[in-house]
């Protein structure tokens, strides 16, 4: 049975500590059984499961009312260089005739 790669430096020199991996190398520890997550720890996927990351393109699936405003961002907006953040508006962006928003991910898809 071979061992998994390190995630972090590509070591192939990795061993088991009870239930983690670790690689000698980088110091690297991580569970086999996790998915891959980002340096920070964020995962966040859009409508249909597609994994997102800062500097993506999305477009808008829903049309979305701007609270405090009669303005609406329309289904088929694209949105360019997100910024993932914590919380419940997971993605910050600037969206073109609008200016600065964060959006759920739920009510988007990668372009």
């Amino acid at each position: 049975m071979s061992l998994p790669a390190c995630p972090a430096c590509g070591s192939e020199y990795t061993y088991e500590d009870g239930i983690q991996y670790v690689c000698p190398e980088c110091a690297h520890e991580w569970n086999g059984d996790a998915p891959a997550e980002d340096d920070d720890g964020l995962v966040v996927k859009d409508a249909h499961g597609n994994l997102l990351q800062d500097g993506d393109t999305i477009t808008v699936i829903k049309d979305l009312k701007i609270k405090g405003s009669s303005s609406v961002v329309k289904v088929g907006t694209k949105v360019k260089s997100i910024r993932l953040v914590e919380g419940d508006h997971n993605i910050d962006c600037k969206i073109d005739g609008v200016g600065a928003m964060k959006l759920k991910s739920e009510f988007v898809k990668k372009a």
